[in-house]
């Protein structure tokens, strides 16, 4: 029998803390959510390395499995067969889901976060790495956008996982001063996912500091 507040999600507020919260809260399992002051280094301490020994968000303990499970697009791929949902029913489904969701891992999350880090965390200006990133990041915008012209959702005209991972970082254009104009279907798509009620409970919940406790109840009351 499944216990409630089976999974435990430790996450700060990131694009890929985000992602895990989307799949939490659009499924409606319940779980507890205890959020790591990264400044501080709370990823760090050893009993969160003992949970992920990369020392980096997210990670989720499920207890009624006994496995602790690091690395956004694993946790995202777990979730979606323990519980059998936003993926596919068939191997060549899966496979098209999984494609799209690594290509957010090593694609999308890396170039946008370097993007960010040069312009917002470096503490001066590299105008080569800036100008690099920023041209790399149209690219991809350039990949998504062809792929949302022939599909609704990234992977499949449903959406799916894919969707929940490369969502919280693609939204983060103003911050990295990326001009999406040209990409129409993008923007259809961001706003799409942004509408959606379980996605807006999760950017709220995903926002809380401390250790709380969110199932969908709980969460609306705070949203």
């Amino acid at each position: 029998m499944t216990r409630k507040d089976a999974i435990t999600l430790y996450t700060a507020d990131t694009p890929n803390g985000l992602k895990i919260g989307i799949f939490l809260q659009e499924t409606g399992i319940p779980y507890a959510q205890v959020a790591l002051d990264l400044g501080r280094g709370d990823q760090h301490q050893p009993d969160y390395l003992a949970i992920n020994p990369n020392g980096k968000i997210p990670a989720i303990v499920d207890e009624d499995a006994g496995l602790a499970i690091f690395e956004s697009g694993a946790i995202l791929d777990y979730l979606a067969d323990k519980y059998g949902r936003f993926s596919a029913s068939t191997l060549a489904g899966r496979t098209q889901v999984r494609q799209w969701l690594y290509f957010q891992v090593g694609g999308i999350g890396p170039m946008l976060g370097q993007l960010w880090w040069f312009l917002h965390g470096a503490g001066g200006t590299n105008a080569e790495a800036i100008a690099r990133y920023r041209k790399e990041s149209h690219r991809l915008f350039g990949v998504v956008e062809r792929r949302l012209r022939a599909s609704r959702f990234l992977a499949m005209d449903d959406y799916t996982i894919a969707d929940m991972a490369a969502f919280p970082w693609l939204r983060t254009h103003e911050e990295l001063d990326l001009d999406i104009a040209d990409y129409p279907a993008v923007r259809r798509w961001l706003a799409d996912i942004a509408a959606r009620p379980a996605v807006q409970r999760a950017i709220a919940a995903n926002r809380l500091p401390g250790a709380s406790r969110h199932d969908a109840a709980a969460t609306v009351a705070r949203a």
